[in-house]
């Protein structure tokens, strides 16, 4: 099993910033993928940004060049970093960890808990 715990959420005003952490626990060989999403009530959860143990990432395009995401592979932590943010940002955002499990490729997913991250206008 695989545990992953957010930090860094929280208020911030509209083109502020605001880091969120995630780190991994647990059995963690064989996670080749880490990312955030967030999910706001009645919407379905959204990609943010994700970034592979080689170092490839993927940013949404609502978020691109405002949010990066970094990685720490062998500790299996990712951070990301939001600048610039805007009041439709407020969401919770999940920590999502990408784990392989057999040789052919099959991979489990796991999340966080979520951090609330509220921008104020």
């Amino acid at each position: 099993q695989v545990e992953l715990v957010e930090s860094g959420g929280g208020l911030v005003q509209a083109g502020g910033s605001l880091r969120l952490s995630c780190a991994a626990s647990g059995r963690i060989f064989g996670i080749n993928a880490m990312g955030w999403y967030r999910q706001v009530p009645g919407r379905q959860r959204e990609l943010v940004a994700t970034i592979t143990d080689g170092g490839v990432t993927n940013v949404a395009d609502s978020v691109k060049g405002r949010f990066t995401i970094s990685g720490d592979n062998a500790k299996k932590m990712v951070d990301l970093q939001m600048n610039s943010v805007k009041p439709e940002a407020t969401a919770v955002y999940y920590c999502n960890a990408v784990r392989r499990i057999t040789v052919e490729g099959a991979s489990v997913d796991y999340w966080g808990k979520g951090t609330l991250v509220t921008v104020s206008s």
